[in-house]
């Protein structure tokens, strides 16, 4: 049996080796010819640790996993702390420690583990045929590949999504932007093996242990869509928008290097009642396009992985595994991307009295509501 996979991000890189481990040949095609992460880092939480543990790639995480052993929230303007407190019984109760790892290292080793001369670069798929006993994908360079199905696994952007669903989604604009980067660890800012979220105005800024002491770092603005801003504005953007906020939050933004500070406008996509056509299904942000306010986009494809090769472990019958894979995925992948929708919101002002009420209850907060947040979307997962 072979699986065509279309895409070699961490979704069809783990979509690859999970089909791999469950006896598939796989061929792995990616649009562009050199991958660049979009974004620098990326919080793998416990559930999508134990996906790369049972994926055989779980020596990565260890090795690039920031000692993330805290989490605080501060005040904006004075830097005061409104709630701080220990993720070792998050550790204890989940079996696992979260893992804030930069894209470009995850990324690297993941191509590495799966032999980066076995992706074909520069193989944008542009079109799919299905026939009685296999799939056909159609490149924008006139070749073609044939394999017994196929997993799309090419981004929120996906090409091979409107063939799976019948119709092309619009993406909903979150209502803000984000700023994020990679900065050497300086204690003024925030302690060394904290995760901590300066709030105030609907903005946050945002610091987390990544490898190599470096913390990863993001800024979240409201804004509305499209304005004119660019590497040549982003120190003084910031110190705009962040204005009167507190001396930390100033000594990260004269520490970041604006040539390597990334700026993206924060999108989500109606969740899909289908992810499978016939021979053909949805994985990653293809099939399920989530802001990132709780940490799960990776996490979610990683999943995705997991379920399809344990189900390919189990049975041959391609069409009846896919139709499976859907009906184990689509309610998990559903909640977390309105729950992620519903975060987002709070966090950044749409109802701005909500957003006040949160930023109080941080004020009485013991850590123990969050925890329990946060247990809950890791053990909702596929490995518990």
């Amino acid at each position: 049996m072979k699986a065509l996979v279309i895409g070699a991000g961490i979704g069809g890189l783990s979509a690859a080796v999970a089909l791999q481990n469950a006896g598939i040949a796989c061929q792995v095609f990616e649009a562009v010819k050199e991958i660049k992460p979009v974004g620098a880092a990326i919080s793998i939480w416990p559930n999508g640790v134990k996906c790369m543990n049972h994926l055989g790639m779980g020596e990565m995480m260890e090795t690039y996993g920031g000692p993330m052993r805290s989490m605080a929230y501060r005040d904006y303007r004075k830097g005061e702390t409104l709630t701080q407190f220990s993720l070792a019984p998050l550790v204890e109760r989940v079996g696992g420690r979260p893992c804030p790892v930069s894209r470009a290292e995850l990324q690297r080793e993941m191509l590495n583990h799966w032999g980066r001369d076995r992706v074909q670069f520069g193989k944008r798929v542009n079109e799919v045929e299905e026939h009685a006993d296999s799939v056909t994908a159609w490149f924008s360079d006139g070749t073609c590949a044939h394999g017994d199905f196929l997993i799309a696994a090419d981004g929120s952007h996906s090409a091979l999504r409107p063939y799976v669903l019948g119709y092309t989604p619009e993406r909903r604009y979150a209502g803000y932007v984000n700023w994020n980067g990679l900065v050497k660890i300086d204690e003024a800012i925030a302690p060394a093996e904290q995760w901590t979220t300066f709030v105030g105005e609907g903005k946050r800024v945002s610091l987390m242990p990544v490898s190599d002491g470096r913390f990863y770092f993001f800024f979240d603005v409201p804004l509305p869509a499209g304005l004119a801003e660019d590497r040549s504005t982003l120190r003084d953007d910031l110190t705009r928008y962040f204005s009167g906020w507190a001396p930390p939050v100033q000594r990260l933004i004269a520490a970041l290097d604006p040539q390597t500070t990334n700026r993206i406008e924060i999108h989500d996509i109606e969740p899909f009642d289908t992810l499978v056509r016939g021979k053909v299904a949805l994985l990653g942000d293809a099939g399920h396009s989530t802001t990132p306010d709780i940490g799960q986009g990776g996490c979610a494809a990683m999943e995705d992985a997991v379920v399809l090769g344990n189900l390919f472990r189990e049975q041959s019958d391609i069409e009846n595994v896919l139709r499976q894979y859907e009906a184990l995925r689509c309610d998990r992948v559903r909640d977390l991307v309105l729950k992620a929708r519903k975060r987002c919101d709070i966090t950044h002002g749409k109802d701005m009295a909500l957003t006040q009420a949160w930023y109080q209850e941080l004020k009485e907060e013991s850590g123990e509501r969050i925890i329990n947040g946060l247990c809950d979307t890791i053990q909702g997962g596929p490995l518990g």
